[in-house]
């Protein structure tokens, strides 16, 4: 639903914090150490859905987005956008930060306005849910492979290192996001008044990266507690082009 018109907010880049996504495997180092995660040569699907708990249309697409779980290839993240607030119920999970970055990609690609439920995959807005796009083949050799990841933690932050690229886009962008599953809330008002809502992939923390030299790579880091048990927590990294933003790369951390 698109309940009002909303003028562009622009996003603010913020420096020093610079990381990489993708599905790979993880390593548990013993007693309380580092644990990490490597990408792999094939890069899982992004799936954003931007969704409100004030938005009537938007439970069964946060159900659906549930169904991803564990699914090794597909990274999903739910962004609660702040603009449905005003309009009787204040979604806990909504941030500034979402609706900005819904903002920038509808500008992007040409859309002079934004809506919930929306899905993007892979950075083009889609439709089609609850099903998804076939992967497109692609055949080896014909284009660079995607950057190489790594995410480690090391007590309080999470090291992404972005191998360097050559033969592909001049330079790489990408994003940081905190997901956390399990959560429930019990709207009281609003569209969603007396429904329980149910959320995994919770963005509970978006943190834009500015552009680097793709032949340079990245390193970088960002701050980040283990957060609660009861909500399964994951950290995200994700290289896009720049200044196109269709995802290259995307890994999870889940410690």
């Amino acid at each position: 639903m698109n309940p009002h018109r909303f003028p562009r907010i622009t996003l603010f880049w913020l420096t020093g914090l610079l990381a990489g996504v993708a599905s790979g495997a993880q390593a548990q180092g013993p007693g309380a150490a580092a644990c990490s995660a490597r990408s792999s040569a094939t890069v899982p699907t992004v799936v954003e859905l931007y969704t409100s708990e004030g938005c009537s249309s938007c439970p069964p697409a946060d159900r659906w987005l549930s169904t991803l779980k564990g699914r090794p290839d597909v990274l999903a993240l739910g962004f609660h956008v702040s603009y449905w607030d005003r309009l009787g119920w204040p979604d806990r999970f909504a941030s500034a930060e979402a609706t900005a970055r819904q903002h920038t990609l509808a500008g992007a690609a040409g859309r002079a306005q934004v809506y919930t439920p929306q899905v993007l995959v892979d950075g083009d807005d889609w439709r089609g849910w609850p099903r998804l796009p076939r992967t497109a083949s692609v055949t080896p050799g014909a284009t660079p492979g995607p950057p190489a990841l790594s995410l480690t933690r090391e007590g309080e932050r999470v090291v992404v290192e972005v191998a360097p690229l050559h033969g592909g886009p001049a330079q790489l962008a990408g994003y940081w996001a905190v997901l956390e599953d399990g959560h429930q809330s019990a709207v009281q008002r609003g569209e969603n008044a007396g429904e329980t809502l149910r959320h995994d992939h919770v963005v509970r923390l978006y943190r834009p990266v500015p552009a680097w030299p793709a032949a340079q790579g990245l390193r970088a880091q960002l701050p980040v507690a283990r957060g609660d048990a009861a909500f399964p927590r994951r950290i995200v990294f994700v290289v896009t082009g720049s200044p196109a933003p269709k995802p290259l790369q995307a890994l999870a951390l889940a410690c």
